[in-house]
């Protein structure tokens, strides 16, 4: 698939929308809780994308995938911490808090490779993370106090997802530098065989309902197996920039909808936390895209 520059921006629009109903379908939720939710969109995602990887690559896919590679292999357990946490945390802690912790994926990504690849880090970044992490003890801090459930555990959890995708783009850069370009869908599907076999133990009683499975199926379909995969596509027409300002969309779209479709409505102070991490996030990449151009 060849996309022109316009079409990638919309299909990325499209992309983080899909992404961000996670929030407001766990709420439809009727009897399935924390792992048991995590087992079943793993699951559907695998068997999705067992089905679009062939379709899509060719019945070779699976022959050539890089089944010797550490670094394969170490993809694959970020992204099944990824699925993990995420879906575990949004039956802690609200949808809003989930969102706003992944949004420091970024933040995290340069910090460890600085650490582990040397990248140095400029002024603007640096600042980007002291103004996040106002941000985010903002946000919690109030909450905290407040002695709002689960929020303390449910934040501990979420931020699993951006540590473990800040590791995850560390191992594709090690991957590369080392003559090895990892095709991460086939990376993805790993991620979702591991999130699976790891929570299927801990689900036990089964207690999800019909209505239950046919929600999480949506999941691993809608919002994680095509989405991944076009992602991979607009990332070949977009610029990194571009890519991850585009993601954020789907912090302000999962919050409207769990506002909406759950009523589920954060609270003045998460807005504002949430709105000093979104707008260092922005001013950092678009700073950084015009000192580039």
């Amino acid at each position: 698939m060849t996309l022109k520059h316009g079409q990638a921006v919309w299909l990325m629009v499209a992309v983080t929308l899909m992404w961000s109903i996670a929030g407001v379908v766990t709420r439809q939720l009727e009897h399935a809780k924390s792992f048991e939710v995590t087992f079943w969109r793993s699951f559907f995602t695998m068997v999705s994308l067992l089905v679009i990887l062939p379709l899509w690559q060719g019945r070779t896919v699976f022959r050539n995938m890089h089944w010797r590679s550490p670094y394969f292999w170490l993809s694959g357990v970020c992204w099944s911490v990824m699925f993990t946490a995420f879906m575990v945390a949004l039956t802690l802690t609200t949808v809003a808090n989930v969102l706003v912790t992944m949004a420091l994926g970024p933040l995290f990504t340069a910090l460890i490779a600085r650490v582990f690849i040397g990248h140095k880090l400029p002024l603007r970044t640096w600042g980007a993370i002291v103004v996040a992490g106002i941000g985010i003890g903002w946000m919690y801090g109030s909450q905290v106090s407040l002695g709002a459930p689960g929020v303390l555990i449910g934040s501990l959890v979420a931020l699993c997802v951006p540590i473990a995708g800040a590791v995850q783009w560390t191992v594709t850069q090690r991957s590369q530098a080392h003559g090895e370009k990892l095709d991460l869908v086939p990376c993805v599907l790993v991620g979702a065989v591991i999130s699976s076999a790891v929570t299927l133990p801990l689900s036990f009683p089964l207690m999800a309902t019909a209505t239950d499975v046919a929600w999480l199926g949506l999941l691993g379909l809608v919002q994680l197996a095509i989405p991944c995969t076009l992602s991979v596509i607009c990332a070949r027409v977009l610029k990194a920039p571009e890519v991850s300002l585009l993601a954020l969309l789907e912090i302000i779209f999962g919050i409207a909808l769990a506002w909406f479709g759950a009523n589920e409505q954060p609270g003045p102070n998460v807005l504002a936390g949430g709105a000093l991490v979104l707008g260092a996030l922005v001013v950092n990449e678009l700073i950084g895209w015009r000192q580039r151009a």
